[in-house]
């Protein structure tokens, strides 16, 4: 028979877990650590350019796509010149553009400049806080991170508003808040891993990728990435893909406790001083 189940049933279901936990007992749960509301907030902002920057994107799409139709190309929204080469552009019969299409292009060229404005000053309240003389401990981390070649300030303050801020037991647990660790599949005698799991953080696992990539290039002497050629070698892509993730992993730990233990990354190179 089903139990039955509602909100008192799981209300005390969870008193009782929470309980459980306050007596020490182990594999009860586990908590996730929670910023203060300080780091919480500043965190808004670092959110608040990605969907700025995915907006962005639509945009420039939708434009392209209503010049698409008259067969008018060779533009882009992005430039400064953007409102003067509108009005040089001709469709593919060499016609002036239809004045409701342009209307319409115009008024989505006044959302994409607004758009770029506030990416402009959000981008400018971030290189602050990472350029202050008398930095908190947060914009310390920052810093940090940013003095290593290959990172930059973007990167530098996703890592630190997403992860760095908050207190991990260790790193595997910043692993799987992240999303960059493996999910084990185990029936009967058959055992092996199903990839990474994608419940952590979408954010800082994104980025971790993308700084795992580039850290092959511009710290070819890390330890992280001598590791990481002794293992791909010569294979094909799909493991490169697959084993970048690992990569990942071992470059957030070392971060982590870089920025937390000041302990730098094996075989890292800093920026030259300016």
């Amino acid at each position: 028979m089903r139990r039955a189940k509602s909100d008192g049933i799981d209300a005390e279901l969870l008193l009782r877990t929470l309980l459980a936990w306050l007596r020490g007992e182990p594999r009860v749960c586990s908590m996730v650590p929670i910023p203060d509301q300080t780091d919480e907030d500043a965190r808004r902002a670092v959110r608040e350019r990605g969907e700025l920057i995915a907006e962005r994107v639509g945009l420039v799409n939708r434009i392209g796509a209503v010049l698409a139709t008259l067969g008018a190309g060779d533009y882009n929204p992005l430039l400064q010149s953007r409102r003067r080469r509108l009005n040089e552009l001709r469709t593919g019969l060499g016609e002036p553009l239809p004045p409701h299409a342009r209307a319409k292009i115009e008024r989505l060229l006044a959302r994409l400049e607004l758009v770029l404005a506030h990416i402009t000053e959000l981008e400018r309240e971030r290189n602050a806080v990472a350029e202050t003389a008398a930095p908190d401990h947060a914009a310390k981390m920052i810093q940090q991170l940013a003095g290593l070649r290959g990172i930059g300030v973007q990167s530098a303050t996703v890592l630190v508003r997403e992860a760095f801020v908050r207190r991990f037991a260790n790193g595997k647990a910043l692993g799987a808040y992240a999303g960059l660790t493996a999910t084990p599949y185990s029936s009967g005698g058959l055992e092996r891993e199903q990839g990474i799991g994608k419940a952590g953080n979408r954010r800082l696992r994104s980025v971790m990728v993308e700084l795992a990539w580039l850290w092959q290039r511009y710290q070819p002497g890390a330890a992280q990435v001598v590791w990481f050629r002794e293992r791909v070698g010569k294979t094909g892509r799909r493991l490169r893909k697959v084993m970048v993730v690992a990569l990942a992993r071992k470059l957030l730990i070392a971060l982590w406790r870089y920025v937390t233990d000041g302990v730098v990354p094996e075989g890292a190179a800093m920026k030259p001083a300016t």
